[in-house]
């Protein structure tokens, strides 16, 4: 059975603002809080979660970022289409 991670992300515009954003988290600053605040994903209603997904079900520069990361790990800046984004993995299966 192929691996699933069930992962949280917060999308913002720049690369300056997804640093900014990882130095709060990194200093304590709770992830919902921030992906509901800052996010500008429509994700960021559920606290950024994006639920339960596979391989090729992401962009690929989403997927190989939230498919090297450990369970409670935060990612470096990630540059995708949409923007940039902090994604934090919960789970995998």
């Amino acid at each position: 059975m192929p691996t699933k991670i069930h992962a949280k992300h917060i999308l913002v515009k720049t690369e300056d603002e997804a640093g900014a954003i990882l130095f709060d988290l990194r200093r304590g600053a709770v992830f919902e809080d921030v992906a509901k605040e800052k996010s500008i994903c429509p994700s960021k209603n559920k606290g950024g979660d994006l639920g339960w997904f596979g391989k090729n079900q992401m962009v690929k520069e989403f997927e190989t970022a939230a498919f090297a990361l450990k369970v409670g790990e935060l990612s470096r800046p990630t540059k995708t289409q949409f923007g940039w984004h902090i994604i934090k993995v919960i789970e995998t299966k």
